[in-house]
């Protein structure tokens, strides 16, 4: 498995977390894969072989070559039909709102064609850029050209919304949403609207989610650790609130996610960042 992500150009930094590429070869890539909520959208190329989606245990969808993947509310199953190879855009939880008019909790838990967010041919033109480039540096640029067109006149992220999510993510999802807004309890019932629109989720769910990002990470730096510990690190009322909430996030439990095999490609992204 070949891991590997990229920092966009200066201007992108605020709204465009990373790029990122994935190749595994054939014999490596039949197995399922469980897929993580990370508060994070996607817009993502399939380059190499079709990818299945699991709607239940037995039934699937093949993703689409060109989407983007709205927020993951839920874990999930995925499974490649062989070659893997995918190149991708990250973007920050309030990224993806200054592309699109949508709002994003349409989005949350599919696979989204690009066609049906930018238009046939517009989605065309990028995607033949992507899929005849030379490489990923080549890659990189066709998307950054195509994010500072499209982000340049359509910067329209509320404040309060990035001033919550920076707060969440400063402090690992452990502050209350009431502790971010302090004086302005009275905008919550707000904020939550602006959310659901601008984010895909609520900012309770955001905040539960990053903050288990938090400990997945303690785990696989410290893959020996104290689950107390680790617990207590996260900000957690005590371990069985840790091990709740740990197994809504993942599907399994703390002990069982280092050693579960369909948890292999998460833990690699993860690892990473």
């Amino acid at each position: 498995m070949n891991y590997e992500t990229f920092l966009p150009h200066q201007d992108l930094r605020s709204f465009v977390k990373c790029f990122w590429t994935l190749e595994v070869p054939a014999n490596e890539s039949s197995a399922r894969q469980r897929i993580l909520p990370d508060g994070c959208i996607e817009l993502f190329f399939i380059l190499g072989d079709d990818i299945k989606r699991f709607t239940s245990e037995e039934e699937f969808i093949i993703q689409p070559r060109e989407m983007v993947l709205g927020q993951i509310t839920r874990p999930y199953f995925i499974q490649p039909a062989g070659y893997v190879h995918s190149f991708a855009v990250r973007f920050y939880p309030y990224g993806f709102a200054n592309l699109v008019t949508v709002p994003l909790d349409q989005l949350a838990d599919t696979e989204t064609p690009l066609a049906q967010l930018f238009g046939e041919e517009t989605a065309g033109q990028l995607s033949q850029g992507i899929i005849s480039a030379a490489g990923t540096p080549q890659r990189i640029q066709i998307m950054e050209n195509f994010l500072l067109d499209s982000i340049q006149h359509k910067v329209t992220i509320d404040h309060i919304v990035k001033s919550t999510v920076d707060a969440l993510i400063a402090t690992n999802g452990s502050q209350p949403i009431h502790a971010i807004l302090k004086a302005q309890l009275s905008k919550r019932r707000q904020l939550e609207r602006k959310f659901i629109k601008q984010i895909g989720i609520s900012p309770k769910q955001l905040g539960k989610v990053i903050r288990l990002q938090a400990v997945l990470k303690m785990i696989l730096d410290q893959p020996s650790g104290q689950l107390t510990n680790i617990a207590y690190e996260g900000e957690y009322h005590d371990q069985a609130h840790f091990i709740k909430d740990f197994k809504e996030f993942t599907g399994a439990s703390p002990r069982h996610f280092l050693c579960d095999s369909a948890m292999a490609l998460s833990a690699a992204l993860y690892a990473k960042g």
